[in-house]
């Protein structure tokens, strides 16, 4: 069977516009709401460094401006209502300044992975303690076990997993099998031990396994895929909002664009090698149609690693990208799911490590 674990990045525009109410808490709203009509569970990724930060304007000010009751009211709503909260993290926000509706972001942090490693631990440990003290007010039983990098930063891996494991994490979820990327932030997920099986990490090198780990990698279901995979309505709407709300183009970030030109042969040959290549299609259930990944489910569950054994599979959104057209194309996908109970199950990060799945043997 696939246990479908729905996450859900929830947070503004990477360059810190936007917001809250309309980026996070309306379409996560929408979001929880269709969910229950079908008995799926969502985890909601919940970007702490922000939430930290929309609070302490309020406290500064007294004015909440940026939602920040709202939003940790909806957190406490959606586990009471069974579903999940876990923590994402830019950690740029911590020392975010704020101006003219605006969030001007500490680039220096934006690359986690790469911060000194008394730092990473303090991020993380900030990033639990906002979520825990927020939602152990309604649910005294909650524990913030599961963590997704901003920007899938998890590389260098041994400062990562071991600050993840000291703040008591059992779950990260921010690799995806064929990714990679060279800017702010650099990864290479290629050599990920899967596509969709978790496994215990290495602490050196978090696409590496290791017997005696002791976080597991939920990974982000991937496949291999050309270009034409890609297009669809809601990836060409991502493109705009992603050219739309860029981050600015700082000295720092200018110079790192220029160096991966360089590197890549400029911008034509970038285009070629896009085209004739094949990319890391990721479940996104903001950018895929809900007929596309209902194949993927399908070829997922046609795979040898998933005979005889339950098998999650991990699929990604954004709160901010979820449009009406989004809610009507996931709708098919979730009555999918539901109609038949004797081969998928919908679950969250919070029940699999209740039932130790991946951790005995």
């Amino acid at each position: 069977m696939l246990l479908v674990v729905f996450t859900l990045d929830y947070e503004i525009h990477g360059n810190g516009e936007g917001c809250p109410y309309q980026l996070m808490v309306e379409p996560t709203r929408r979001l929880l709401n269709l969910f229950d009509e079908y008995g799926a569970k969502l985890t909601i990724m919940a970007d702490a460094a922000e939430i930290k930060r929309f609070s302490d304007y309020k406290e500064q000010t007294g004015h909440d401006e940026y939602h920040g009751d709202v939003i940790v009211a909806q957190l406490q709503d959606a586990v009471k209502r069974e579903h999940d909260v876990q923590l994402h993290l830019h950690s740029s926000y911590f020392n975010a300044r704020e101006g003219a509706g605006h969030w001007a972001q500490d680039w220096s942090e934006y690359n986690l992975a790469g911060l000194p490693a008394e730092r990473v631990m303090e991020c993380i440990g900030l990033g639990k303690d906002t979520l825990e003290q927020a939602i152990k007010r309604v649910a005294p039983e909650y524990r913030c076990i599961a963590f997704r990098a901003a920007n899938w930063s998890m590389t260098p891996s041994r400062t990562m997993v071991q600050a993840l494991i000291k703040n008591g994490f059992k779950i990260d979820s921010s690799v995806f099998k064929y990714g990679r990327r060279s800017g702010l932030v650099n990864f290479d997920y290629r050599l990920a031990p899967s596509a969709l099986v978790p496994w215990k990490v290495d602490e050196n090198d978090i696409c590496a396994r290791s017997e005696t780990g002791q976080l597991l990698e939920f990974p982000i279901y991937s496949e291999n895929r050309w270009i034409g995979a890609f297009i669809t309505p809601q990836r060409i709407h991502r493109l705009f909002q992603s050219r739309r709300y860029r981050i600015s183009r700082t000295p720092a970030v200018a110079e790192v664009d220029r160096s991966v030109s360089r590197e890549s042969g400029g911008r034509r040959w970038r285009l070629l090698s896009i085209l004739g290549s094949r990319h890391a299609w990721k479940a996104d259930f903001n950018q895929c149609g809900g007929r596309q990944l209902i194949r993927a489910l399908e070829r997922a569950e046609r795979a040898s690693e998933c005979r005889g054994r339950d098998v999650p599979f991990v699929l990604i959104g954004h709160s901010k990208l979820f449009t009406r057209y989004n809610e009507a194309r996931l709708r098919p996908l979730l009555r999918f799911i539901a109609s038949q109970p004797e081969r998928f199950g919908f679950s969250t990060f919070t029940e699999l490590d209740s039932r130790q799945y991946g951790r005995s043997g």
